[in-house]
């Protein structure tokens, strides 16, 4: 059946989830029809899909060890297969990803500040820690007595790593060669107090869009494909001024057209749509869209970008929107679909 896409979820289970599961979505009737356990894992929080899409990699705690477990994918059923898991002593991290051919798996670590690499076996199980970055610092709020590492990613050529500090408003450049070493390269400092967590390249490799959780903005982010540095160009709120409510910035895209960023706003409950000027790549305001349950940890677009799919964590739900093309704006198609305790969302490749 070609009108149906395969995804996975990646959760807590502090109460009722399993740990990883698969959700099949039909792109002609708009909407899931079925979310299934696929792994059993203690608090697989973050996973990603490695682009040739034959390996899934999910972060996981076993008991007072944290690290990361490799699963193959079968092509058929799209089961999962457990090949292995490399934890040490202290918390689980909070982000994984892997590069373009699958040698390197990177990991950011909210509670230890670490950003960690990994190297693969060529059936892409874990084959050893190739480095270890240890961050310091800190900021003006509250949660920022230290640095929280939020996220750690590949550039667009695979060059760099880039390591999202919430705790010390930090984006550091890593150069990262074929065995995994890192070497620190630049460090951005992001506005005071701003809490920067994920960031989004632009299909042309030369801007880049970071969601801060803290003061709940996005930045746009001029990006030196040279000698990996950024600047800072823009600052936009993305929450109404009239919000007072606590509000956590999560999850940020940008479409590969490069015409609109989308960002999740927690205790909003809504993803804010902006649209990219193509002549300066700075945000223009769109829209609000309520996700229609509570605290959106993550979304993600269809492979195809005409859906948009929002995890809500808290009412550990699954929501559906059909995504306009032209302006951006999105169209409710499905809501309240059971996912328990839902955190991360992600596409097959």
């Amino acid at each position: 059946m070609t009108n149906v896409i395969t995804g996975y979820l990646g959760s807590y289970t502090k109460e009722e989830s399993k740990g990883v599961y698969r959700f099949t979505f039909d792109t002609e009737q708009a909407k899931i029809v079925e979310v299934t356990p696929v792994a059993e894992l203690s608090n697989p929080t973050y996973v990603t899909v490695s682009a040739n899409n034959k390996y899934l990699y999910a972060v996981t705690q076993e008991g007072d060890q944290g690290g990361i477990t490799a699963f193959s994918i079968d092509q058929a059923t799209k089961e999962l297969t457990k090949l292995n898991s490399l934890t040490e002593a202290g918390s689980p991290p909070c982000h994984v990803s892997v590069n373009q051919n699958q040698s390197i798996v990177v990991t950011a670590n909210y509670h230890t500040k670490q950003i960690i690499s990994y190297l693969t076996n060529p059936d892409g199980s874990l084959k050893e820690v190739a480095d270890i970055a240890i961050h310091e610092g800190s900021g003006p709020h509250e949660r920022q007595e230290k640095p929280h590492m939020h996220y750690a990613g590949f550039s667009p050529d695979q060059k760099y790593v880039f390591a999202v500090d919430l705790g010390s408003d930090e984006i550091t450049t890593y150069a990262i060669d074929q065995i995994g070493k890192l070497q620190k390269k630049h460090v951005l400092k992001t506005p005071a107090g701003s809490g920067p967590r994920h960031l989004a390249f632009a299909a042309n490799g030369e801007y880049a869009y970071v969601m801060t959780e803290l003061s709940s903005e996005v930045l746009t982010l001029k990006y030196d494909q040279a000698d990996g540095s950024f600047e800072l160009l823009q600052q936009l709120k993305a929450i109404p001024d009239s919000f007072n409510e606590v509000n956590d910035g999560s999850a940020i895209h940008v479409t590969s057209d490069g015409k609109f960023v989308y960002v999740g706003n927690r205790g909003h409950n809504s993803i804010a749509i902006f649209k990219v000027n193509q002549d300066t790549h700075l945000l223009e305001f769109v829209d609000w869209t309520s996700t229609e349950g509570d605290w959106p940890r993550d979304f993600v677009l269809t492979p195809d970008e005409k859906f948009l799919i929002a995890s809500n964590q808290k009412s550990g739900t699954l929501t559906v929107f059909e995504r306009e093309l032209e302006t951006g704006k999105l169209t409710l198609k499905q809501a309240n679909v059971k996912a328990p305790e839902v955190v991360c969302v992600k596409f097959m490749n």
